[in-house]
């Protein structure tokens, strides 16, 4: 069996079953088929769960989460899905694994998979230049489509100065050029150069890619990316504040600041707000299953004819200045040793999901307290995957060379180095 979700994303049983993919093209002119790797119909050895379990519940007590939802598909041995825990807050619903949840800059993935679709389809150039597409930015001339994918478009971001407003007026619905005018109005640095990664990058070119359609960011999402790759539990919703849908959703919370930290035992409710403040940088709505499925095939490139040039992950740059050389970014992604995928933060959850390309090993996970950002998800999802990859060949199976550049001690240290909670009073 393959990992797919159910029709309805509710289903858990299907959520460990095998991504059987056999793709519909974006365009009229060319049709995409996905063979995505063998998966184990089974669950992952005991002792393999147990430590996952343990290193969930430890990112949990360091971020101040009441709940998480996890994905691991280790395609030669099993697989663990699951939710961790409550909904928070007095809530005591535990939490299950059909809860839908924001998946934070995941989205950024799916934007650039509409750049992408369009660019094969000869309906835009990757390197056209932001302006031809984008009004008011006459200083980004030299800034092109795909720099604004890549997040080397040498842009500020609009994070810091809007954090605030989100938390305080979760339902406010925001034009996307003016969230991003907050990172627009920071000094440029040449394009094309280093990575950014900055958020109002991403939302300039959801509206560029608008502007080039005709289509909304929600549409253009919906076209190319969840209607072919069947993702029923996965959208970016309309602007007006809303819980995450499908129900149920997982509540998303974050921890008032007290002196000296943040209180976590009274966390805020941010489940329902405005998917605005994220747009095509980090708006978008999903469920575990559908995000497994959604990193194995993109990871794969899936929704690109095979032949596509150029490839859209074959010339990363360092993730930061003093990144490990294995930490690399381009395409709207992360390069993580051999896995591709992303990781972080929106109001209420923290989120982070990897597939490694050759064999199919996916790794998702989010947890619902935002407050800590978004890279306890990266090295929760990281800690996960290095724990998995020992995971034994099942029967009849035979494990492919397959390693990571890290230890799983390396990031529950990270993790548990910095908790964010600080008792309240």
């Amino acid at each position: 069996m393959q990992l797919r979700s159910s029709r309805r994303g509710r289903a858990i049983a299907g959520i460990a079953a095998v991504l059987a993919l056999v793709l519909t093209g974006c365009t009229s002119s060319q049709t995409f088929s996905y063979e995505p790797p063998k998966q184990v119909d089974g669950k992952l050895p005991d002792d393999l769960t147990a430590q996952m379990k343990t290193a969930v519940d430890e990112a949990m007590a360091a971020t101040g989460s009441s709940g998480a939802i996890v994905g691991v598909w280790v395609p030669w041995s099993g697989s663990w899905v699951t939710g961790i825990g409550t909904q928070g807050g007095g809530d005591d619903t535990k939490v299950t694994a059909d809860m839908s949840f924001r998946i934070g800059d995941v989205t950024r993935m799916m934007t650039c998979d509409v750049l992408y679709a369009l660019a094969d389809a000869g309906e835009v150039k990757l390197d056209a230049p932001v302006p031809d597409y984008v009004s008011g930015v006459a200083s980004l001339k030299d800034v092109t489509l795909v720099d604004l994918c890549n997040g080397t478009a040498g842009i500020g971001s609009s994070e810091a100065a809007a954090k605030p407003l989100w938390l305080m007026t979760p339902d406010r619905q925001w034009a996307p050029l003016q969230l991003a005018s907050f990172g627009l109005g920071k000094p440029l640095t040449a394009p094309g150069v280093a990575y950014d990664g900055s958020d109002a990058g991403y939302l300039m070119l959801g509206l560029a890619l608008e502007r080039i359609t005709g289509l909304s960011a929600s549409e253009l999402i919906s076209k190319y990316v969840t209607t072919p790759l069947e993702l029923h539990g996965t959208s970016l919703p309309a602007p007006a504040a809303a819980k995450p849908e499908p129900a149920p959703a997982l509540k998303g919370t974050y921890a008032p600041q007290v002196e000296g930290g943040f209180d976590c035992k009274a966390p805020v409710d941010i489940t329902k707000m405005s998917s605005s403040t994220g747009f095509t940088d980090s708006g978008a709505v999903s469920t575990i299953a559908d995000l497994g499925r959604y990193v194995q095939a993109d990871a794969r490139q899936a929704l690109r004819d095979k032949d596509a040039k150029p490839g859209r992950f074959d010339a990363p740059l360092p993730a930061s200045a003093n990144a490990d050389s294995w930490f690399q970014a381009t395409g709207g992604a992360f390069k993580v040793g051999s896995m591709i995928g992303q990781h972080g933060w929106t109001p209420g959850y923290i989120t982070a999901a990897y597939s490694d390309p050759a064999t199919g090993f996916t790794v998702a996970v989010t947890m619902n307290n935002s407050s800590a950002g978004s890279s306890p998800a990266a090295y929760l999802a990281w800690e996960l995957a290095a724990i998995a990859s020992k995971a034994p060949a099942a029967k009849g199976e035979t494990a492919p060379e397959f390693g990571l550049p890290f230890t799983a001690e390396q990031y529950r240290d990270a993790i548990n180095s910095a908790p964010l909670c600080k008792p309240a009073g």
